[in-house]
């Protein structure tokens, strides 16, 4: 639940930029279904120069608890570089019960070079379309999806994104939806809304329903706001349709605290 519900809740993309950035950020956000809350989760970044890191911790909460208490943690490291965002690495913890699980991606001037994954994988199915090696190059971890640089609110959708979350690869088509403005504690202002088309590319199994419906029926919306003074915007809300009903993400926090 941890990994594939962090992916729906951070959808983002990135933008072409050289600046420089400094600063600490903190979010708070809840994943709901049906009015329900069932996951919380944290992110702390951190930005000096060109480098970022990204500390996050997901739980599972209220009801959904009953079902899976799965916790978990992760973090991302990167730069922001020329004209795009370089991740370096990406480890997630989690555990559900008395099963731990890792995912681990390490990243060499923007494409993949290993993939660690405990406990390791069940052997694909027939119908699996593998991932190509040309497939791991260019692309983001779900986390450096979150980082957006942009010179203003207008910049930020209108992009394609090459998404890796350590199993599947897929491409996130952004458009402008609207613009509009939000107020949650430690933030009030601005915000730009894209569309979100999803698009699997490979490490899934054909025919798969979920993703099937994520494709083609799917109403994705993404709510981005600026990170202080940065020219970063990150999510501060989402919402994602599935087979079972509508998942939405609200930031709860969203501040600058240095």
């Amino acid at each position: 639940m941890f990994r594939h519900t962090a992916l729906l809740a951070m959808l983002a993309a990135v933008s072409p930029g050289a600046m420089a950035y400094a600063g600490t950020f903190h979010g708070e956000y809840t994943v709901s279904y049906l009015g329900l809350t069932v996951v919380k989760a944290s992110f702390d970044s951190r930005y000096d120069g060109d480098s970022y890191t990204v500390d996050g911790r997901v739980a599972a909460a209220g009801l959904a608890r009953l079902f899976d208490d799965t916790t978990g943690t992760l973090r991302a490291t990167g730069r922001v570089t020329g004209q795009r965002v370089v991740p370096q690495s990406f480890r997630a913890d989690y555990t559900s019960g008395k099963k731990t699980s890792m995912l681990d991606i390490r990243f060499s001037g923007g494409s993949v070079t290993s993939t660690k994954v405990l406990p390791p994988p069940k052997p694909h199915p027939e119908d699996w379309v593998a991932i190509d090696l040309s497939d791991l190059k260019g692309v983001l971890d779900p986390t450096a999806t979150t980082i957006v640089p942009a010179a203003d609110l207008d910049s930020v959708c209108g992009r394609t994104v090459r998404i890796y979350d350590g199993e599947m690869r897929a491409n996130l088509t952004l458009s402008l939806a609207s613009k509009g403005e939000i107020a949650v504690p430690g933030y009030k202002g601005p915000t730009v809304t894209c569309r979100m088309q999803f698009e699997p590319v490979s490490g899934y199994r054909k025919g798969r329903k979920g993703l099937q419906y994520l494709r083609t029926k799917s109403h994705i919306l993404v709510t981005f706001a600026p990170l202080g003074q940065t020219s970063v915007y990150a999510p501060i809300r989402a919402t994602v349709g599935t087979e079972i009903g509508t998942l939405t993400v609200n930031a709860r926090r969203f501040e600058t605290t240095q």
